[in-house]
């Protein structure tokens, strides 16, 4: 891989290691939000949509006479596209994101895992899954990670399968269940210190889960049911969701970057880079 880095190759040094990171070749693994177009959505919530600014005489859209464009945006980001959360999402203390995405560049792990039907595994979650429930488990997870044993990895990428073009614009209603991850999966997770997660997939969790969060609640260290801050033992984890993975990208090591949107919230729209990177 070394003799295809193009002549913009940056020597990274990150987790006490140095690396070979081809800049040239970014892979977005964000989802465009068009705000006049089809749109990835889940549990329900409006579309995100946009609107001109009107003030007196001006009009912010310069198709109606505007002297320039100038809209307002309304979304939710945990329902409308990519974002990035941190453990503020479960707890009563009001955490930003902004101040836990600080990680820069972080050695990352890209997996295809194929979701397993919650018949055919003994893995579980809380609640126990229903028939038709399909769950990330520890087994498959393993099993794609061992074609890259030894490597060290602060964040994992997880791209289901099938990996349908629809999951840029699926409407994941309330009624609908994805692919979520077993107790069993979420535990190897954490048992390999993956600070920054990022899945394709709208929730962690059940879609509807009893109001439980089960492997949200594991990832930041946080025991069943807690709401507090002071009992998150992994406080500096975030969570990506609703990301893509173009099948092109193959599984292997890259270096995230993890771009985030300065929001003073629990969630922000989040742009994933993955940079291709060898051993320097």
């Amino acid at each position: 891989m070394s003799e295809r880095l193009s002549q913009a190759a940056l020597v990274v040094e990150t987790a006490g290691r140095r690396w070979l990171v081809d800049a040239a070749r970014a892979i977005d693994l964000s989802i465009p939000l068009r705000f006049d177009g089809p749109q990835p959505s889940a549990f329900g919530a409006d579309a995100a949509r946009e609107q001109a600014l009107e003030a007196g005489s001006f009009v912010g859209d310069v198709r109606r006479g505007g002297s320039c464009n100038c809209n307002s945006y309304s979304l939710t980001p945990h329902c409308n596209g990519t974002h990035t959360e941190c453990v503020g999402h479960i707890t009563h203390e009001r955490i930003s994101v902004r101040d836990i995405a600080v990680d820069h560049l972080v050695a990352a792990l890209l997996l295809s895992v194929t979701p397993e039907a919650s018949e055919a595994t003994a893995e579980s979650s809380i609640p126990a899954p229903q028939s038709g429930d399909r769950l990330i488990t520890r087994k498959a997870l393993q099993q794609a990670a061992s074609a890259h044993s030894g490597s060290v990895f602060g964040a994992l990428v997880i791209r289901t399968l099938p990996n349908d073009k629809d999951k840029l614009s699926r409407d994941y209603g309330i009624a609908d269940i994805p692919p979520y991850f077993s107790v069993d999966a979420m535990r190897w997770i954490v048992e390999c210190n993956v600070r920054h997660l990022v899945v394709d997939l709208p929730s962690l969790d059940r879609g509807a889960d009893e109001g439980h969060l089960t492997t949200h609640r594991l990832f930041w260290g946080m025991p069943p049911g807690g709401k507090s801050f002071a009992t998150a033992t992994r406080a500096n984890a975030t969570v990506t969701e609703l990301a893509y993975v173009d099948a092109a990208v193959a599984d292997g090591f890259y270096l995230l970057n993890l771009q985030v949107a300065p929001f003073d919230a629990d969630a922000a729209p989040s742009r994933p880079i993955l940079y291709p990177a060898v051993p320097a």
